[in-house]
């Protein structure tokens, strides 16, 4: 059997290497003319950093990763309105990890040309279209260099080329734009100094407002400091949308009054935006779950398939499962458009689920409470919040943490 992969993110190379397990003949294609490290933090769920294990790639993980041990929220005078540990902390057989984007990338590419081949990727193709016959798939590809095309044969084509999937648009031509919140985000990174544990995932404020998430990405350095990822989000429902591309830069003036004096448990939020170098600007958009993924032998992975709000730290660690299951279809099953079957039973249902309980935004809600009842701060969350309020927002991540 052999896969073609359109797509060399998380969720495309992932599916290489497990695939490459199962005995199984992979190639890959993505249009970017060279694969970087862009991009800043994200976050590993445990049950992805088990199926990363699996492959053989934690201690490489574990070398730049951080093992996130607690979330805390807090409104945005910093008062603590709740905290639960996670990873090894909360008794999971494996940590979560918190990760730059291109680091993990780069980590995945390294083991995929070092199994599979030097050129086992090729960069500067991209998909245009796809014709299925004979039990075959002969997918049109172009070289974006010279824009020559050429037809690639292939048993089975899967599609991981993100929220704006070429192949995804192939297979549902009328789908259109994604969907947006009316919210938007600005990520970055800066060193500051430790906060909480050197392990804490910090969240504050609302996105009813503003909101702020930061968490350490590596151990400190010699100055005493540890490069620290941050994302803000900001309700701003009557702007435009602007593109959904992660390389789209922002402005740090956009950003900074909706945090003026904003200091959360030793961080000083204004003092991080300000030490930011790289601003990236993006709008929080899904697309409405599909009600199929696989036609014959072609099928979606990852964002191109389900992509979903940032909540729960879930993305990534999706895409993961995804190849996993997919890799697992393939191998037991001698038809290859069972086995797309096969894996699409495994993993659509649980991940369209999660794609809709991000949009639920629970936490967000019961935050939005906080905010709301105590306008100016308060000394004590259970005179804010009732023990059922603050419960909502555990069962709010179990919701947005599917396992499987």
């Amino acid at each position: 059997m052999r896969v073609l992969v359109v797509g060399a993110g998380i969720g495309g190379l992932t599916a290489a290497l497990s695939l490459h397990a199962a005995g199984i003949d992979v190639r890959l294609v993505d249009r970017a003319d060279e694969l970087r490290p862009l991009g800043v933090g994200i976050n590993l769920l445990p049950h992805a950093t088990g199926a990363l294990a699996g492959l053989g790639l934690h201690e490489h993980l574990a070398a730049q990763a951080v093992a996130t041990s607690e979330l805390v929220h807090f409104d945005r005078f910093g008062n603590e309105i709740w905290r639960e540990p996670r990873g090894l902390a909360a008794g999971h057989d494996w940590p979560q990890y918190s990760v730059h984007r291109g680091r993990l990338q780069a980590l995945l590419l390294a083991a995929v040309r070092d199994r599979l081949g030097a050129g086992a990727v090729r960069t500067g193709h991209r998909f245009v279209t796809a014709v299925e016959e004979s039990g075959r798939v002969r997918a049109v590809i172009q070289d974006r260099r010279d824009e020559t095309t050429t037809e690639w044969d292939t048993d089975v084509l899967v599609g991981a080329d993100g929220l704006h999937s070429a192949v995804r648009s192939y297979l549902y031509p009328k789908e259109g734009a994604p969907r947006w919140n009316g919210i938007r985000m600005w990520r970055g990174t800066a060193a500051a100094p430790p906060f909480l544990t050197g392990s804490s995932m910090l969240m504050a404020g609302s996105n009813h407002t503003a909101k702020m998430v930061a968490y350490p990405l590596a151990t400190a350095a010699d100055d005493g400091t540890v490069p620290v990822n941050w994302v803000a989000e900001v309700q701003t429902p009557h702007s435009a949308q602007g593109a959904a591309d992660w390389t789209r830069t922002g402005r740090l003036a956009d950003i900074a009054p909706h945090y003026r004096d904003w200091h959360i448990a030793g961080l000083d939020i204004g003092a991080l935006l300000a030490a930011t170098e790289t601003v990236l600007e993006y709008p929080m958009v899904d697309r409405d779950p599909l009600p199929r993924w696989s036609f014959g032998r072609i099928t979606l992975l990852g964002d191109a398939a389900h992509p979903m709000y940032p909540i729960g730290s879930n993305g990534g660690s999706q895409a993961i499962l995804d190849a996993i299951a997919l890799a697992a279809a393939l191998r037991e099953c001698a038809d290859p458009a069972d086995g797309l079957a096969a894996y699409e039973s495994a993993r659509r249902e649980s991940a369209n689920a999660v794609v809709l309980a991000n949009r639920d935004m629970p936490m967000d809600r019961t935050l939005r409470l906080v905010a709301e009842r105590a306008p100016h701060g308060f000394t004590r969350v259970e005179d804010v919040l009732s023990t059922a309020e603050l419960r909502a927002i555990t069962d709010g991540y179990r919701r947005t943490s599917a396992t499987r």
